[in-house]
């Protein structure tokens, strides 16, 4: 049960370090106008890999437990592949509107895994709440860097 958590962990923190040393010689977020509310860069390290930390207990809940279907499963690779790419098309491409309605996408996706995973355990769906959260902060984000930077 314990090796299930940790590889459910493991995979999207993996993920969020790939794509971190993907982007990093291209993130320009300190030179941009920006909205009000908006953090100082520090802070997306360190919220990103909470809510990593989250996605995996979450899908290790259901991994633990014997609850984890094709539909869970697709849902849940669709989002982090989605996930994955938003940095490197805001960052590396740098095409903002793209990115903004990219994440859009992933908020829909958020919230299908929410549902998804909540009516198969409740704690694994509520565990995801932070993330849709953070997700439309960041659209929010994304929106006005977008019109202040055109």
């Amino acid at each position: 049960m314990f090796k299930s958590y940790i590889k459910s962990i493991f995979l999207p923190v993996l993920t969020g370090i790939i794509v971190s040393l993907i982007i990093s010689n291209f993130i320009d977020y300190n030179f941009l106008q920006k909205p009000f509310l908006a953090p100082p860069s520090i802070i997306f390290p360190i919220v990103w890999t909470i809510l990593y930390i989250l996605m995996g207990i979450s899908y290790g809940i259901l991994s633990a437990n014997s609850l984890v279907s094709s539909k869970i499963n697709s849902i849940y690779y669709l989002q982090l592949i989605v996930n994955a790419l938003w940095p490197i098309i805001f960052f590396v491409f740098k095409w903002r509107f793209f990115a903004f309605l990219w994440i859009l996408f992933l908020l829909i996706l958020i919230a299908i895994m929410i549902i998804k995973f909540y009516f198969k355990n409740k704690i694994s769906g509520l565990l995801q709440i932070p993330y849709l959260l953070w997700t439309l902060f960041a659209t929010y984000l994304n929106l006005f860097i977008f019109l202040l930077n055109g």
